[in-house]
Parts: structure tokens; sequence; C-alpha cells
């Protein structure tokens, strides 16, 4: 069995120092790496970066691509070679996206561990498209709300079939052929990473503290946008929209007969704010983004319903939660609250960064996240 899951929120050591540690967030846009090191019981930032993949296949910076393996590699050994960024570690960590994961939260009824081992590869199968020998299973008892122990279990470790109680399993699959994919990376970039985590589980350890409600995340990614429902610290639902910031680049590219590459730049530049040949970018973003954000409401909404229970505050995450005014869209959008996700109050930074790194946070969750959990290994 793989291990897919951490613990979340451990609190890090009070070691003086530590030895400095990468985490690598691969997109399908670009490439983000975030370093830190620990001193004086404080996660320290040293240096973060981003390099574009477009033009490795021959697109424009901030167009999503569908690189090979070997291009991936290239790109990965330019950015730990770019000298602006000064990356000088090469123990890490490396998220996966969550496109290549499969998740699920079935019902298994209550039984002894040894036994439920045992059964979840059987029900898994229902859910996973693949031959469970392709894949590597983790799976993870979501906790009762008020006891946390699987209540009616008998001194024989079984309950009665009439009253046989339910647990709710999180089952995480990868398959073997991404695995092998990742570690033949980390070999031909001379990488020492520790571990492979599904992208998910790093946003939430670099935005996320210890909320007790559940709250939904939204990542806005380059070609589709991923939705979660945290609660307690555990996944509860997850979900994905094809459709991400590169559908704003080509919706603003047609609508204002400009190209691709002027689209991503007035996009970046302007967000929900400029403005050519009397047309908004507003005008044109918001038809995307209200399509996300209603698609994103369904979700919460069958979340309600399953659990009666409300969603207590929405994050935004991802390069596409980057773009000015896409926040305020969010508010209309959700009768409570939203925020930027900004994984970057989770380290030490000097303080004359701190603008730069509160905008451009919500683009880095995933490389903070995956930092922060290598340099917990070192406590």
């Amino acid at each position: 069995m793989a291990n897919f899951f951490t613990n979340l929120f451990r609190g890090g050591g009070l070691s003086q120092q530590s030895q400095s540690v990468l985490g690598i967030d691969i997109g399908s846009s670009s490439i983000k790496i975030v370093q830190i090191s620990r001193k004086n019981g404080h996660a320290v930032l040293e240096t973060y970066g981003e390099l574009a993949l477009g033009p490795y296949a021959g697109k424009g910076i901030g167009e999503a691509t569908n690189l090979s393996p070997e291009k991936l590699v290239e790109a990965l050994k330019d950015m730990l070679k770019e000298k602006e960024v000064n990356i000088t570690s090469k123990l890490c960590g490396i998220a996966i996206p969550f496109a290549s994961s499969l998740m699920a939260v079935i019902e298994m009824p209550v039984m002894p561990q040894k036994q439920l081992a045992e059964m979840i590869p059987l029900e898994a199968r229902k859910y996973i498209p693949v031959p469970i020998s392709e894949v590597a299973l983790d799976w993870y008892i979501i906790p009762k709300d008020k006891n946390p122990e699987a209540p009616g279990v008998g001194m024989s470790g079984i309950a009665p079939v009439t009253t046989l109680p339910k647990l709710e399993v999180l089952v995480v699959a990868l398959h073997n052929d991404t695995i092998i994919r990742y570690k033949d990376m980390v070999q031909k970039t001379e990488l020492e990473a520790s571990f492979f985590e599904i992208e998910i589980f790093s946003t939430m350890r670099s935005i996320l503290d210890n909320e007790i409600n559940p709250i939904l995340i939204i990542d806005m990614g380059a070609t589709s946008t991923k939705i979660y429902i945290v609660e307690r610290g555990i996944l509860r639902s997850s979900h994905m929209i094809n459709r991400g910031s590169q559908n704003i680049t080509d919706e603003l590219s047609k609508s204002l007969g400009i190209s691709v590459t002027d689209a991503e730049f007035l996009k970046r530049e302007k967000g929900l704010e400029g403005e050519i040949n009397g047309i908004k970018t507003k005008e044109v973003i918001t038809f995307t983004l209200n399509y996300i954000f209603s698609e994103a409401n369904h979700v919460v909404l069958a979340y309600q319903k399953k659990y009666n229970k409300n969603v207590s505050q929405v994050v935004l995450v991802g390069g596409g939660s980057a773009l000015k005014g896409v926040l305020d869209v969010a508010k209309t959008n959700f009768q409570i609250e939203v925020i930027a996700g900004n994984p970057f109050e989770k380290v030490v930074a000097p303080a004359f960064l701190e603008n730069v790194l509160k905008e451009t946070g919500p683009e880095f969750a995933v490389a903070v996240g995956v930092a922060l959990r290598r340099l917990q290994e070192q406590d």
C-alpha cells in the first residue's frame, strides 16, 4: 500500500537550523518551486520561482502544454539552474496533479482493521477503472463527528448485522505508470525526492490550520479547476471542472480579436479591469468564472444535502485565482465568506515582500505545502 496521507497539521520541531528543502509543483502551464529551511523554530522562505512551460512546446508563456517526460526533465533542469531563483538544495518532495489520481469516499461496515484492509481493495474495484494490480492504493477512515471510534463493536470485534454501523473511508489511487514516470524524472534531474504527494494534500497543508467547519477550496489551474471540500483537516469531497485560466485566455483572444499571447498578457496585467476597443475584459472573463463558481455551488449543495452541514468559507488558490478582480466575482457567487489563499503566511519572509507574496500566494499553494512536508521530515 502506498502512503499518500500525512499528518497535515503536525507542528514543526524546534531545531535551531536545518538543511534547505524544495517543494516542486509541476503543472500544465508552469513549474513552481519553493525553497525553505527551518531557523529558530520557524519555516523560513529562502527563494521561490516559476518557469513557464509553453515555450518548451512552441507555445507562448502561460499556455497549457502536454509535454513529454523528456521535455519536462529539460524544463525542470533549467529551473534548477536558473540564477535568478538560485536553488541550492536537491532535497525535495514533488506534487502529483489531481487529474493523475482517483479519489472516492466509500462506505464500509465496521469490522476489525485487518479485515478492513482486505476488504477495501475489493470494494475499491467498483470505483477504479483499471485493475487494482496497476495502481498504488491508500485509504483513510474518516472519523465520526462525535466519536471517532466505531460504535457498536463487541468483544468479538464484529457488530451484529442488524445494527451494523457504517464507516466512511477515503480511498486514493495512483496509477503505477505515473509513479514510475515521476521517479524517472527525479533520477534524471539528480533530485532527492523523499515522497510524491497528490496536490490537494499539499494545498490543504499550506492554507488551512485546524478549521473544524467544512471549507470549500477552489483551485483554478490552467486547463481545469479542482473543487475540494475539507472538514476537520480531512478531504470529504473532490470534483474537477474542465475549465481553467487557459479558457479565459482563449475567450479574450476570440472576443477582443487579439493574439493568444496578447490575451495572456492582458489577462495577467489587467485581469477583470482591462478594456480594448470598448470591450471590457470583465464581460468576457466573468462568463467563464460564473460557470466555474456555479459548478462549485452544485458541489456545495450536494455536500450540504448529504451531510446536513453548511460550508463556512471559500478559499481560492491556483494561478487563475490570482487575477485582478476574481475575488470580487467569487464573492457575488457565494453566500459565505470568500478569501484568497495565502500559503506564504506559513513561512517567515522579508517584510518588503509581504504584498508581493500575498498577491502571488494563491499560485504557490501546492509548492509551499510540499516544501512544508519535506521540512517536517527533518524534524
